[in-house]
């Protein structure tokens, strides 16, 4: 965007594995089943990623699974996925329903695809570009 942005103003904001092609298909999975078009994204490995992780107190390398930021809270994994979730358009919204699973099993899950999202679905060379319909929500 060319703009900096501080990671305190920033709400709403999706921060993928950029090199991993699952987590690029969860990003255009969102992108095409989203309610209202507000949420934005950013992959990990971006200057702003990088800045979101520090400010937060992860490793600059953390590509262990998605990170959502909104109202100045940053959720990870299973928490991260549910909160998506309720910007999703019906069906997918219902999946606010697994809220009610205790994080230790919902993150397990989580880890379990995590740890062999690169072995099932591969990696890329370099993060997806933004599609032309959504490049403006796109912060990096």
């Amino acid at each position: 965007m060319g703009e900096y942005l501080e990671v305190e103003e920033l709400n709403d904001v999706l921060l993928y594995d950029g090199v991993c092609k699952f987590c690029n298909s969860s990003v255009s999975f969102v992108l095409e089943h989203e309610k209202n078009d507000q949420l934005k994204f950013t992959p990990l490995q971006s200057d702003l990623g990088v800045r979101i992780l520090t400010h937060f107190g992860y490793p600059k390398d953390y590509t262990d699974g998605i990170l959502f930021l909104s109202n100045g809270k940053l959720a990870s994994k299973s928490r991260a996925a549910l909160y998506i979730s309720k910007f999703l358009k019906r069906p997918w919204s219902w999946l606010q329903v697994f809220w009610i699973v205790p994080l230790f099993i919902s993150d397990f899950v989580y880890n379990i695809i995590a740890r062999n999202r690169y072995k099932w679905f591969g990696m890329t060379d370099a993060c997806m570009l933004p599609p032309r319909n959504h490049k403006e929500r796109f912060l990096e």
